[in-house]
């Protein structure tokens, strides 16, 4: 049985924190975890895989000790751009200089004239007049000509280029795809280690993702499949990334380097309300607590801005190099938490049915859209729902409701992916060989014992006719808790 979620501990945004060399000293795992991650990240662009492996394994292992549903998410490296190392390390550019970069496997160690760089089809993709961004924007090269393999640019900035660094075109306009051969062997890695979610970094389109979610199926993996937002041409594209995709998350470093500082703003929002729209789960990333790397304490900014992302209604906020490079990982975790609770506390939900979903095609749909009707206008202290794959929790968090909403299932897997859920507490509970009467019982008696329901609660259950059958959820009853604990029906559709 999974430990209960205490009414005080009641967080409903949920957080994800990249692992790193910052949490693998012994305690640091355990203390992170108990302080509320409820899905770590494991980046594949940096350091040996076997690594990542060993982290997985410590997870799992850790959050059977302590009782929790955490997830796992894989987070491929992608396509990414990067120029090659320097014969020093590093080089100063100044403004107004030429500075050619070499798109050839041959090119010579770097120096303060030219530098090799990873994608040898770049200049294919570059024209006189574009702007190159490097080091997340703060190297900028303007394009001159293009002769051959080799990209002649001017210098925009006084600055300084070291190894391994990143580069964007401004705008967009790449042609490379989002999968890449290193990005298949990564997957079926994380198949091996059976982690829960795959994140896809630098997609363009849908057909990206139908290709990572191939390339997953092949390999016998059910991870939720996670569309990184971090180009133009997602931006684009952004209805059918989402419908191709189980989560979104909005990257906001590269995608920041590509659009502009002065775009992300809205586009965050604009895509957190597109993924709730079409029913998918929703994470705002990178630099939400940037100066907690060195910093015991965030800046009033970065607290606005996790604050803000809350109140946009994300479900997950994430932790990057906080957590897995800074030197209080601990502590970001629990301001991140503490945070999110605030915000919640000052945020008041009403929620709007007239622009709910129209057009339902599944009962389970109709059923969560009824249910958290119910949940706003008669008052209820909890929602009670039975899943199987998690899918009725998702459809129910998707309203943003104050109301915690308390899914059970007996499938390890299930529980983990709505761990990443708004809203949605997930608790184990076996309700196979049970009627949909005896599975309410049992799971609200869960609910009283552990503190969580009281005498004269109203709760809304929720359940298929046929229990443990994915996707046939569509009962629900309104009961009331008695002076003995047991629940008493008041009405069902």
């Amino acid at each position: 049985m999974t430990a209960p979620v205490l009414p005080e501990q009641r967080r409903h945004t949920r957080i994800v924190a990249t692992l790193g060399p910052a949490t693998d000293p012994p305690g640091v795992l355990e203390a992170i975890l108990r302080a509320g991650v409820d899905v770590v990240r494991l980046n594949f662009s940096h350091g040996d895989p076997s690594a990542q492996v060993a982290r997985g394994e410590a997870v799992r292992e850790m959050a059977s000790r302590i009782g929790r549903e955490v997830g796992i998410l894989a987070d491929l490296p992608g396509p990414k751009i990067r120029v090659e190392t320097f014969a020093e390390g590093k080089v100063s550019l100044k403004a107004g200089h030429r500075f050619d970069l070499v798109a050839s496997l041959d090119a010579p160690p770097g120096d303060a004239s030219q530098v090799g760089v990873s994608y040898l089809e770049l200049p294919g993709d570059v024209a006189p007049g574009d702007v190159l961004l490097l080091d997340d924007g703060i190297v900028q090269l303007q394009v001159a000509t293009v002769e051959g393999e080799r990209i002649v640019t001017t210098v925009l900035n006084d600055c300084v280029l070291s190894n391994r660094k990143g580069l964007n075109k401004q705008g967009g306009g790449l042609s490379l795809g989002a999968i890449t051969e290193r990005d298949r062997e990564l997957i079926a890695i994380a198949a091996g280690m059976q982690v829960d979610f795959i994140a896809v970094s630098f997609c363009r389109n849908a057909d990206d993702m139908q290709e990572a979610r191939r390339v997953a199926r092949a390999h016998g993996s059910g991870a939720a499949l996670v569309a990184k937002i971090e180009r133009t041409e997602a931006i684009e594209n952004l209805a059918e990334i989402v419908d191709a995709s189980d989560v979104v998350m909005v990257a906001r470093g590269d995608l920041g380097v590509e659009i502009g500082d002065a775009e992300l703003p809205g586009l965050q929002k604009k895509i957190i309300r597109e993924a709730v729209a079409r029913e998918k789960v929703v994470i705002t990333a990178t630099q939400m607590l940037q100066s907690m790397v060195d910093s015991p304490m965030p800046t009033r900014a970065e607290v606005l801005d996790v604050a803000n992302a809350v109140i946009d209604g994300t479900d997950a906020v994430m932790l990057s190099q906080e957590s897995a490079a800074g030197s209080w990982p601990v502590r970001a975790v629990e301001t991140m938490a503490r945070i999110c609770l605030g915000a919640e506390r000052q945020f008041a939900v009403d929620i709007d049915f007239e622009k709910a979903r129209r057009g339902l095609e599944r009962a389970d749909q109709a059923i969560a859209m009824a249910t958290m009707f119910l949940s706003e206008h008669i008052g209820v202290r909890a929602v009670v729902a039975m899943t199987e794959s998690g899918g009725t929790a998702r459809y129910l968090s998707r309203f943003r409701s104050s109301v915690p909403i308390y899914a059970f299932s007996h499938h390890a897997n299930a529980r983990r992916r709505m761990a990443l859920m708004r809203d949605v507490f997930p608790m184990d509970y076996d309700s196979r060989g049970q009627t949909p009467r005896e599975a309410a019982r049992g799971s609200i008696r869960l609910l009283v014992e552990a503190g969580l329901l009281t005498s004269g609660d109203r709760v809304v259950f929720t359940s298929g006719e046929h229990m443990e059958t994915k996707g046939a959820t569509n009962t629900l009853r309104l009961l009331e808790i008695g002076a003995d604990g047991h629940a008493t029906g008041l009405g069902e559709l």
